[in-house]
């Protein structure tokens, strides 16, 4: 199988009819072997009855049925999970995507790409609630991750399987996937893609997945700079406490003997007390944090290294 297209859905009753044969002819035109992989997220409406009847029409049709919506990062997992292409494409199912892209984006990725994102250049989304909010979160992802991307946000995007078969996903963090493919050394484009306005149905997203998104980068900054080495971000903060409290004790002890300030009436012997004891904190949690990343990769033997390709080795020595 060349190509999969992974699509999470959630109550597109209304779009599907105007999806799929879309998907189908752009698919055809590429001329390369596909399988289309729904993924119902729990929807209430007739989502599940057409999935049905294309899956029946077309063996090429796969449905994976959630048993309620787990969100957007979920519904792409089980959707990887049981891809079998050696390319995956993801896109949304509110007809905002344009199937007629996915030859684009396998185009730019015959030149060597591992991703492929799409750059929805001309948005056709409310400025305030949509588009405002995802210009500052791109800003953000781009400067704390490295990966600068105009438009995390657009689903349209194109994977190698071998490169996003190796991302694990959790929470929300279906918008970091480039962000996240980088750790494992993927090479990343971008291209500009067509944008139609929601007809049918209603969004999912609101304002309040921006602080979801500043929340999550958090977690993706300290995976892709301390993942393997958690001691550095605790254990230098936790020196850093420790340091303050050592010069506030000096302080304390130069104000007792040069000025004449008893201790137990000076506030900095407090100060000192709380920064050293936080500190040796901080640094026991690097130490625990240690612990629980060598078991992690010890006990699944999970490898700290990603192999891109290699010469004259067998799969065995691998």
């Amino acid at each position: 199988m060349q190509l999969s297209v992974v699509i999470p859905l959630r109550d597109e009753e209304e779009n599907l009819p105007r999806l799929h044969p879309a998907l189908t002819s752009a698919l055809e035109a590429s001329g390369r072997s596909y399988e289309i992989v729904y993924v119902d997220d729990g929807s209430v409406d007739k989502t599940r009855v057409l999935l049905k009847d294309f899956a029946q029409a077309d063996h090429r049709v796969k449905v994976i049925g959630l048993r309620k919506s787990f969100g957007q990062t979920g519904a792409l997992a089980a959707g990887f999970d049981h891809a079998t292409g050696g390319v995956i494409i993801t896109m949304d199912g509110d007809l905002q995507n344009d199937p007629a892209d996915i030859p684009q984006l396998l185009a730019k990725m015959d030149e060597g790409y591992d991703v492929v994102s799409g750059w929805r250049k001309d948005r056709h989304d409310p400025f305030v609630t949509r588009r405002l909010p995802s210009m500052i979160a791109n800003g953000m992802i781009g400067a704390v991750t490295g990966v600068r991307l105009h438009d995390y946000g657009c689903t349209l995007k194109a994977y190698r399987a071998e490169v996003i078969k190796g991302v694990r996903l959790y929470g929300e963090m279906h918008r970091f996937l480039p962000a996240l493919s980088n750790l494992l050394g993927a090479r990343i484009a971008e291209i500009p893609v067509t944008h139609h306005a929601r007809r049918f149905g209603r969004s999912h997203y609101g304002l309040g997945r921006t602080l979801k998104v500043m929340l999550d980068l958090l977690t993706v900054k300290f995976l892709s700079d301390f993942a393997t080495k958690p001691i550095y971000v605790f254990g230098g903060l936790g020196l850093t406490l420790c340091a303050g409290g050592t010069v506030a004790g000096a302080v304390t002890l130069w104000e007792k003997y040069a000025q004449g300030v008893w201790v137990h009436r000076n506030p900095l012997i407090l100060l000192a007390v709380f920064l050293f004891l936080l500190g040796v904190g901080f640094i026991m949690m690097g130490l625990l944090a240690e612990l629980v990343i060598r078991t992690y990769h010890e006990s699944q033997r999970k490898a700290i290294y990603v192999i891109r390709d290699t010469e004259n080795v067998t799969a065995a020595e691998v």
